[in-house]
């Protein structure tokens, strides 16, 4: 029988005995069968361009953060300016005297003293009537430093202090309760504004200084971001590195941290809250006696190249 033949008695047969047609050969099945599937071209693509654009917008969030960051621990600051004032406009212009080296730390807790705190007498208790506790961390360093870094013995009391960093909050284990905090003050203050009294003289407590006699007060600094409680910076004193690093010493590299970029923030004598450059807080006035013009600022001739590389590209003041 020929081709022919074939085809017409398939067509004469009944439906029933008739053998399914050979279906037609089609090169792109699926993207007839589903139209609207993605080709595996088209998956990349669209994987692509949400890569790009995760990396072009992720560095924005990021600084977006840092900002509101910033701007949170500058409020907290603003807060500390009202408290530290409101205490000084209440006892005379005065800060309390750095008896046994431990001046000013209840203004760093608070309430929040325990019953051991040689500064809980009953006089002071009386006096300790602010919560520092909500306000003591800057939103960049809210989380406490590892080991042991530093201490002081005086009459009565033994202090323990675990030093932070760019991140890390300093926190005094002893005397207790432990207290955690991202700030510290400018140590003069509270012995009597000059780094050449004696510790002798300091030790006794007799030191007292009412900041009201004190001119050009938006220059000197009350509370920094800062890797300890509080710090006596000299003007002499080299930069040191890398950023970030804790402890930083008991001087001007307590503040010297890039937990907010080029600069830090900080209280005035003024009560105002600004940014500070890193290497302005050389130039600052910290005690009556100190150097603004010293080797480490532009008056004082510092070379480009003495600076730490990390900092060599910030602003010169």
């Amino acid at each position: 029988m020929s081709g022919r033949d074939k085809q017409i008695a398939h067509l004469n047969a009944p439906r029933t005995q008739r053998t399914p047609p050979i279906p037609p050969v089609i090169n792109n099945q699926s993207s007839i069968i589903n139209s609207k599937a993605f080709t595996l071209i088209e998956l990349l693509v669209v994987i692509a361009i949400v890569s790009l654009l995760m990396a072009l917008l992720i560095p924005a969030l990021q600084r977006v953060r840092r900002q509101a960051r910033n701007v949170l621990c500058q409020s907290n600051l603003r807060q500390w300016a009202m408290t530290l004032a409101t205490y000084t406009d209440a006892h005379d212009g005065r800060f309390p005297s750095d008896l046994g080296g431990m001046g000013g730390m209840w203004l760093l807790r608070g309430t929040f003293l325990g019953t051991d705190d040689p500064n809980n007498t009953p006089d002071g208790a009386a006096l300790h009537h602010f919560h520092t506790k909500g306000i003591a961390l800057c939103p960049m360093a809210t989380q406490p430093a590892g080991e042991r870094s530093g201490g002081a013995v005086g009459p009565g009391y033994r202090l323990e202090l675990r030093s932070g960093s760019s991140t890390t909050a300093w926190e005094i284990m002893s005397p207790p309760p432990a207290f955690q905090g991202s700030y510290g003050y400018n140590m003069y203050l509270f012995q009597g504004f000059s780094w050449s009294l004696p510790w002798s003289l300091i030790a006794t407590g007799r030191v007292e200084l009412n900041i009201h006699t004190l001119r050009d007060c938006a220059a000197i600094p009350v509370l920094l971001d800062a890797s300890a409680p509080y710090a006596r910076p000299r003007a002499t004193e080299p930069p040191m590195g890398p950023p970030g690093g804790g402890g930083g010493g008991g001087g001007v590299n307590c503040f010297l941290m890039d937990r907010h970029g080029r600069h830090v923030n900080g209280i005035f004598l003024d009560w105002s809250v600004r940014q500070v450059g890193l290497k302005e807080l050389w130039t600052l006035k910290w005690a009556s006696d100190y150097d603004r013009q010293g080797p480490w600022t532009k008056a004082g001739g510092v070379d480009r190249d003495r600076w730490p590389r990390w900092m060599r590209d910030f602003k010169d003041y």
